[in-house]
């Protein structure tokens, strides 16, 4: 397969075969193929689901770009037994399968844990679940946003009493995409003590519910409705300047005093009703209006350079605003990659940064079946054996 440029990364030499769709399952690959890791990403005859999502891109969808940088494309049917042969010959030669099938989906493609690892008893297998391997909702298909408002996320983001809102952006998918490199890491990192894969488990609902571990704390005589919400200090939160809205967060007493001197309010600072990031939260709506007021003399941006080191705030961007942020540029977040359908493009360079094995360079996710030849060939098929499953529908 074609080599990839630049140093060994820690994961190299490690071989993903990734059979996951949409955020969660691919994206974890993606997060092992930055780190050196070889990823082959076996899609079915009608692709990933997310090459169709809608696009301001006409040749590829933006988010499939994005989810599944680095990876090698083969595509497989794998309802087909021919098909499921060619995966069957692949596992022998592999260090990680990830799946997000449901729980009761690889036993009738048979590619279950157990059989697998009959073929590689050191294959670290993981599945990436809605709703985990028991329990009654076990083999519904799981969502982001549907895990969401199951979980308590929407109605604690909406205001108190008001409408509960979706958190955008996919949150619980990616991390549970983090979840899921972060356990086949582990895995592979006791394997070298044991010689033995295993079995690792990540759905959507531990996503959810992980992220919400400072929330999800329910003492012993507690009422059933309580002040959830880890929003901190009543006025930590976006404000609107004369020009753009501006993120503040001063709940320390060091930049509580430090945002009361810069915007003309000492008496607030000095005040002892106000001294405690709990006493600010009981009086928010004694706060908040003069610090509105005091915010809306100059723009986001004024704010932003005038706070300086002093007060942890953002003048709020849009997301293109990042690809020319200084800070992003010098930690050498985006780079410039060739996609063979969509041609140039900025994009993440890496989530992690090592200093002795910093990794290869990042390439485009693969157009449909774009290695399948490749990947097959490098697998010890022969050329005519590729020929026999292309006629027979098994591969693209």
């Amino acid at each position: 397969m074609p080599p990839r440029s630049g140093p060994p990364g820690p994961l190299a030499g490690v071989r993903v075969l990734d059979l996951s769709a949409y955020i969660a399952g691919p994206y974890g690959c993606t997060l092992l193929a930055d780190q050196g890791a070889e990823v082959i990403k076996i899609e079915p005859p009608d692709g990933d689901n997310l090459r169709k999502y809608p696009s301001t891109l006409a040749a590829e969808s933006r988010a499939f770009i994005g989810i599944n940088r680095s990876k090698y494309g083969l595509v497989l049917d794998l309802k087909k037994a021919e098909g499921l042969n060619v995966l069957l010959r692949l596992v022998p030669r592999a260090d990680v399968l990830v799946h997000n099938f449901r729980p009761r989906i690889p036993p009738r493609l048979g590619i279950d844990y157990e059989r697998l690892s009959q073929l590689n008893p050191r294959l670290v297998y993981c599945a990436v679940t809605g709703y985990g391997e028991d329990g009654p909702q076990k083999d519904r298909a799981g969502y982001d946003q549907v895990l969401q408002a199951m979980t308590g996320i929407c109605s604690l983001q909406g205001k108190r009493g008001g409408a509960p809102e979706i958190v955008y952006g996919s949150v619980v998918d990616y991390y549970a995409a983090a979840l899921a490199a972060s356990g086949v890491a582990s895995a592979l990192y006791e394997r070298e003590r044991s010689g033995r894969g295993q079995y690792v488990g990540v759905s959507l609902l531990r996503s959810a519910l992980t992220m919400q571990s400072a929330r999800l704390v329910w003492a012993e005589g507690e009422p059933h409705d309580i002040g959830r919400d880890f929003r901190s200090g009543g006025i930590t939160g976006i404000y609107q300047a004369r020009g753009g809205y501006l993120y503040i967060s001063a709940n320390t007493t060091r930049f509580w005093q430090a945002l009361c001197a810069k915007t003309g309010l000492p008496e607030l600072a000095a005040d002892e009703r106000y001294d405690s990031v709990r006493k600010r939260a009981q009086h928010a709506a004694e706060i908040v209006p003069r610090l509105s007021r005091a915010l809306a003399a100059r723009t986001a941006l004024e704010w932003e350079a005038h706070f300086g080191d002093d007060v942890p705030c953002a003048a709020v961007r849009n997301v293109e605003d990042v690809f020319d942020n200084p800070q992003v540029l010098a930690e050498a977040m985006v780079t410039t990659t060739t996609h063979p359908l969509v041609g140039r493009y900025r994009g993440l360079a890496r989530a992690i940064t090592f200093g002795r094995t910093p990794g290869p360079a990042p390439f485009a996710s693969p157009v449909f079946g774009e290695h399948t030849e490749s990947v097959l060939s490098a697998a010890g098929f022969s050329c005519e054996e590729v020929q026999r499953l292309r006629q027979s529908g098994a591969i693209r």
